[in-house]
């Protein structure tokens, strides 16, 4: 099969980026010769293609296409425009919604790799725009990772890479060697702790993420440094406010290239379910994630020693005035783990890697 060019939709979040990473890079075993494009948010553009993930990238601003029509319009048009010009022979719709339907079918590529049954039930007036129909969900498994990857499995394509693997940009290695120098923070001797996410549902306690800090701090001497997005410098200042223990707040201060770094050179990652916390996994870094109503057993990270932390279901409400209980965005289950639990895990997942962590130094 003669393939020179494949689009890749994936307009969705970081977490959902790396993920999709390890069919991007099935896709450059199966297809050596084809150029990678992926249509994505404008603010992710760059970690793609930096860490070649991606040949090329297009930018799709997400908050254009939730505002009036008029702007919808005006940014549909600028992206198809765009990617017309580029002529692909394949698009992979991983989106899977009606805007990136809408798109697939307007490019109207030789190979078309969709959704079959779609996550968005069709309208009457639509049709299918893939001709080759992938699993929901490939090879399998439940996780999101072999939904990202199940258009290997309809393509006929070997999965060589089951996991996604981003080594970081050797500049911003010496970029975060530097910083932690400056930081007095060894190599494999701090935790990084993220206590954002992308909605509110899925953030744990700010001053419980502090008493985790200070028991795991005074019990094995491990330095921590707070990482996050500018949009996330409430919850970290709360932390800083709380802690006792000596905490490097790195928050709002790195790109998302920096931090892959950072991630590398941890001895642990601990987080919310979000970008970061698949960042970390890809990195190689051990990770405790902590869930609520969302599923780790879907979005639990891959391919590293990790733990998931999940309060039993079906909830007993702690936010009964703020929770809806069907959105994972909006359900604060994540709230009834309690700190003596994750503590715990913490120290399990050292005691587990121990020996690991001790080779890579």
């Amino acid at each position: 099969m003669d393939v020179r060019s494949i689009l890749i939709l994936q307009t969705k979040y970081i977490g959902d980026l790396v993920l999709a990473s390890a069919l991007a890079k099935n896709l450059q075993i199966a297809y050596p010769d084809a150029k990678i494009v992926f249509l994505c948010e404008a603010r992710f553009a760059s970690f793609l293609t930096a860490h070649g993930i991606a040949a090329e990238t297009v930018a799709f601003r997400r908050s254009s296409a939730r505002g009036t029509l008029m702007q919808r319009g005006v940014e549909l048009s600028q992206v198809l425009l765009k990617l017309r010009r580029l002529a692909f022979d394949m698009t992979i719709d991983l989106t899977d919604s009606n805007t990136t339907h809408f798109i697939a079918m307007a490019l109207n590529a030789r190979i078309r790799v969709g959704y079959f049954p779609t996550e968005k039930r069709l309208h009457r007036f639509e049709r299918q725009s893939a001709n080759v129909r992938a699993k929901p969900f490939g090879y399998g498994e439940r996780h999101f990772l072999y939904r990202y990857l199940s258009p290997l499995e309809a393509l006929g394509v070997d999965l060589r890479v089951r996991f996604p693997s981003i080594e970081p940009l050797p500049s911003e290695t010496a970029r975060v060697l530097t910083l932690l120098d400056s930081c007095r923070l060894g190599r494999k001797a701090f935790l990084v702790v993220h206590a954002g996410a992308s909605f509110p549902g899925r953030r744990w306690q700010p001053e419980r993420f502090a008493a985790v800090i200070d028991m795991i701090s005074s019990e094995t001497g491990l330095a921590v440094a707070l990482v996050g997005g500018p949009d996330e410098a409430e919850a970290n200042d709360q932390i800083m406010a709380a802690v006792k223990a000596p905490v490097v707040n790195l928050v709002g201060k790195l790109s998302l290239e920096t931090l892959m770094a950072l991630l590398k050179e941890a001895r642990l990652f601990l987080g919310n379910e979000s970008g970061p916390m698949h960042m970390a996994a890809a990195a190689g870094t051990p990770v405790v994630g902590l869930f609520g109503l969302t599923n780790p057993v879907a979005w639990g990270p891959v391919g590293v020693p990790s733990i998931s932390l999940r309060p039993p279901m079906p909830c007993e409400c702690v936010a009964a005035d703020t929770c809806h209980r069907t959105n994972p965005a909006k359900a604060f289950c994540v709230w009834r783990l309690e700190v003596d639990s994750v503590a715990e895990a913490v120290r399990e997942l050292l005691a587990r890697t121990e020996t690991a962590s001790e080779a890579e130094i």
